[in-house]
């Protein structure tokens, strides 16, 4: 069966003033789509064609010849993730165990949105920021590219797309006033909470 573009999980206009509904239009709509499509094209007629999203991922991520499939995989996988991190009046911060592991990890919520606004600024070119969890332990950490965390031994909890098509048209050049904006208003706390629950 086919790779199909996921439904955002919410109205395209639900994140403004934020993110808005042409920012989606394009970033879902064009961009999302264009690598579920190429996805489709590549695994076409070969084994890869019935298997899971994360098994394309880790069966194509050590293998150079299979870099534009496993480039094309993980952008549909991190794009879908990123979709549920973000909801409308999201933000703030966290509660119960995940704001206790956090605190533990990071000292604090302000100290860890301080140090993963600075990791998510400072990929250099197209990536992604993320909180992990690998070990049992939390971690911030960055990928460039479309490389995401599961090839590394590393849950995925929290991301922000650093790539400029996510906010270019909102945001121009300012990729640290999207971070921040991201922070304050549209983590979906709920969501990295889950994740860490597992």
């Amino acid at each position: 069966m086919p790779f199909e573009l996921p439904p955002l999980p919410y109205d395209k206009a639900a994140l403004e003033p934020h993110i808005t509904a042409r920012t989606l239009e394009f970033h879902h709509g064009k961009h999302h789509q264009t690598y579920v499509t190429n996805l489709n094209n590549l695994t076409k007629d070969t084994p890869l064609a019935t298997a899971s999203l994360e098994e394309v991922i880790k069966a194509s991520a050590a293998d150079v010849a299979k870099a534009g499939l496993f480039n094309n995989a993980a952008q549909v996988w991190n794009h879908t993730f990123f979709w549920h991190c973000m909801k409308p009046g999201g933000g703030g911060a966290p509660t119960g165990d995940l704001k206790a592991r956090i605190d533990a990890a990071f000292g604090s919520v302000d100290k860890f949105k301080e140090e993963f606004k600075a990791t998510a600024v400072g990929q250099f070119g197209s990536g992604w920021g993320w909180l992990v969890q690998e070990n049992g332990a939390l971690k911030i950490t960055k990928t460039g590219g479309a490389d995401t965390p599961m090839v590394h031994g590393q849950t995925a909890l929290l991301t922000v797309d650093v790539w400029e098509h996510a906010y270019y048209l909102d945001y121009q050049n300012r990729r640290p006033d999207f971070v921040q904006a991201f922070l304050d208003h549209l983590v979906n706390w709920d969501f990295v909470a889950k994740n860490l629950a597992g």
